[in-house]
């Protein structure tokens, strides 16, 4: 039998319309109130009708994430956290890939906007103005996107990235490649540059490029013949690629040239040998985009809001001493 909002009321200790209030209006709830009848409905398996909810509150209690690409490792972990984060916010979260390319993230907008309560958009590639226009429509929340008046997420790897450079000097490397799979209006590959530079490490940029396997494929035997001693790659997916590539080449890894990944993806630690990475925690990044959007949608967020995720370098068995120390 299913549980209904009596049930939870009863082993809450609350009355049903406070039951009904978490889940249809939950600003009007204490915190602690709140907490504590989502504990129990999810405990008791309790689950709200979307239909009646949406025609009590004219809420469709779903958030929506339109992502660059699903396949990317980066992602699943951030989709299911997040999904776990919305639930406690009594919301359900509809996911989309957008494929990198502004006339199908447009189009996928257009198919989820009215399903949903906000939007949370990731590294998008609409316009500034078209994304200020958006946000008038509906609440709106970006990552890794500045424009001026949009709530926004950063994911920083800035202290990852000075991590990385630290570590590489540290073991005796100059000569440093970065595949570069961002657009040029993101700056990755710039501020990347700037921190190694401050280290005394050269850096060669290659790209930008797609953010794929074969990409790494490619950008090894260029980084050889570069004479590159280290290698700085966009993400685990093209550093993996960058190991296979140095492989095939006869190249040692990190005997000869050392690899680094950004993310810290699964790949990273199935990797043979186990990848250096930057570490971006999903927890982190979920935790704050869900909650940041939920505070859009209720109001209690302001336009200049911007909530800020590290990162941080995981050493492993793909960095070593360069050649002329080994």
């Amino acid at each position: 039998m299913a549980v209904t909002v009596r049930d939870v009321a009863k082993a809450a200790g609350v009355s049903p319309s406070t039951v009904s209030r978490v889940f249809t209006a939950p600003e009007q709830v204490q915190t602690s109130t709140r907490d504590k009848v989502i504990e129990v409905a999810s405990r008791l398996g309790y689950r709200p009708d979307p239909t009646a909810r949406s025609l009590r509150s004219g809420r469709t209690e779903s958030l929506g994430l339109v992502i660059p690409d699903i396949a990317n490792p980066f992602f699943p972990p951030i989709v299911k956290a997040m999904q776990t984060r919305a639930r406690t916010h009594g919301h359900t979260l509809l996911v989309a890939d957008c494929d990198e390319r502004e006339a199908d993230e447009l189009e996928t907008i257009e198919a989820i906007v009215k399903k949903v309560d906000g939007l949370v958009l990731w590294a998008s590639t609409l316009s500034d103005g078209r994304l200020r226009e958006l946000a008038e429509e509906i609440p709106l929340v970006l990552v890794n996107r500045h424009v001026p008046g949009i709530p926004e997420l950063h994911v920083s790897l800035a202290p990852g990235v000075t991590q990385a450079a630290e570590h590489l000097r540290a073991l005796g490397h100059t000569s440093c490649v970065f595949v570069n799979c961002s657009r040029p209006e993101h700056l990755r590959g710039k501020a990347i540059r700037e921190t190694f530079d401050a280290q005394g490490l050269g850096l060669v940029e290659l790209g930008p490029y797609d953010p794929r396997f074969e990409t790494g494929l490619h950008a090894a035997t260029l980084a050889i013949a570069n004479g590159a001693t280290a290698i700085l790659a966009h993400n685990d997916l093209v550093a993996v690629g960058v190991l296979h590539g140095l492989t095939a080449a006869g190249v040692d890894v990190p005997g000869e040239v050392s690899v680094i990944g950004i993310d810290d993806t699964l790949l990273a630690g199935l990797s043979i040998p186990a990848l250096t990475t930057i570490r971006i925690s999903p927890q982190a990044v979920a935790t704050h985009a869900t909650d940041l959007i939920v505070e859009t949608i209720t109001g209690s967020a302001t336009a200049q809001h911007l909530v800020e995720v590290g990162s941080r370098l995981i050493p492993r068995a793909s960095t070593g001493p360069a050649p002329h120390r080994a």
